[in-house]
């Protein structure tokens, strides 16, 4: 997937872009930060109410109504889908509150790959694993854990990051499926309204302060029907079989994202120098301009359109664009800004040699001499000046061309 598609996996603003959205974000900031307090006085109760009573149906009953007051409703599309014998659940994952959401409604338990231990992972859900530290050693764990009678089913995500659950599954890592050859994949689609339901820098703690702060966030679940492994499927066929089930009942893409292909992206953005005062990369600087001028939103023309900017960053975009139309190649483009340039110079030096000099002086290209040095004066005849005009065209042309060879290379489609 490019990276405009990893970007729609992920929210990376809390709050809207539209205006008007964002203007009723404003006006109900004031009760958004006072439902926050009371229900954070009403979740410390809820906390206490799970840790006293046993695990039992009223138990899951009582905490399932008090997470409503607390903002937190989860819904489940034919219950008598979910399959009571089958021992690990395999889910899709968008929030830090899914395993909790989804034990409302099943006993289950999800074991702690990463982050706290201790208190804090008993007091978030999770189940802690004593095993010795790696995958192989946590996957065996498991495995015995799934073949011992009487345990709750295991639910497990084998995204191993969330998701805005918009765009696209991450890549299933293998190893969940290797526990037991039957599993009941369960589709979570999650909603909320003003604002996005994470983002990538924040803590898990945070997101329950903003779970609070919001009217309400809605956990709709949907039981599939159990899947066998088939006899000679590998683990990881087994794994990409099951994505794909959940991104068809889901409606999104099954990628090859990985939870590391996410993270690198996270990195990128977190050090992309600031954009401009519009808010808009060049990337969208380019299309804006195809778009009203020119009528097309083509990409190869905009890649192109970029190339030349780079090598050329003093020219605009729809300029270079209407040339890349009609020539539909990068190195031609080049030179025919290039000579517009010349042009524009050689009109110029008619009008004064001094303004002739300063502004080839003041010109954006810096270059190293060349092995038959340029006029250094205003030539005295239209043969003289025609021949600096010329020379200066060459070395200008030589230098564009030798800094997009250096950024794209020779072996670049475009070029030719």
């Amino acid at each position: 997937m490019e990276s405009r598609g990893i970007q729609d996996m992920f929210d990376f603003r809390r709050f809207p872009k539209d205006g008007l959205l964002l203007l009723l974000v404003l006006l109900y900031a004031p009760v958004g930060v006072c439902l926050m307090l009371l229900r954070i006085f009403i979740g410390v109760h809820v906390f206490l109410v799970s840790c006293a009573l046993p695990e039992s149906f009223i138990r899951r009953f009582l905490v399932r109504i008090m997470c409503l007051v607390l903002g937190m409703h989860v819904r489940q599309k034919d219950p008598l889908s979910r399959d009571k014998n089958t021992k690990l659940y395999i889910c899709n994952h968008v929030t830090e509150f899914d395993h909790n959401l989804l034990n409302l409604l099943t006993p289950c338990s999800t074991p702690q790959t990463g982050g706290s231990t201790g208190f804090v992972c008993w007091a978030r859900g999770f189940m802690e694993m004593h095993s010795a530290p790696g995958q192989t050693a946590l996957a065996d764990t498991l495995q015995r854990y799934c073949s011992t009678d009487g345990t709750p089913a295991l639910l497990l995500f084998p995204e191993e990051d969330t998701t805005n659950g918009r765009a696209g599954l991450l890549k299933f890592s293998s190893w969940p499926f290797s526990l037991t050859d039957r599993i009941q994949p369960v589709a979570l689609r999650v909603t909320r309204p003003l604002l996005a339901l994470s983002t990538p820098d924040s803590s898990w703690l945070m997101e329950l302060l903003w779970t609070f702060f919001v009217p309400c966030t809605v956990y709709h679940v949907s039981w599939l029907p159990p899947v066998l492994r088939q006899e000679g499927e590998s683990v990881q066929e087994f794994a990409s079989r099951i994505q794909e089930l959940l991104a068809r009942e889901l409606g999104v893409a099954a990628t090859q994202v990985t939870k590391s292909d996410k993270a690198e992206h996270i990195k990128r953005n977190r050090h992309r120098p600031p954009q401009t005062s519009t808010g808009v990369g060049p990337g969208s600087i380019a299309r804006g301009f195809m778009a009203q001028n020119l009528g097309t939103e083509e990409p190869r023309i905009i890649r192109m359109a970029q190339q030349v900017k780079d090598v050329l960053p003093h020219v605009p975009l729809n300029v270079i664009a209407r040339d890349l139309v009609k020539t539909n190649c990068v190195d031609t483009t080049i030179t025919n800004l290039l000579e517009l340039s010349e042009d524009s110079a050689l009109e110029a030096s008619v009008a004064g040699a001094s303004s002739f000099g300063s502004s080839l002086n003041s010109s954006p290209f810096s270059y190293e001499p060349t092995a038959k040095p340029v006029a250094k004066s205003f030539g005295k005849s239209p043969t003289d000046r025609h021949m600096s005009l010329q020379e200066r065209k060459d070395a200008l042309y030589n230098y564009a061309r030798s800094r997009y060879i250096e950024k794209y290379g020779l072996d670049k489609e475009d070029a030719h």
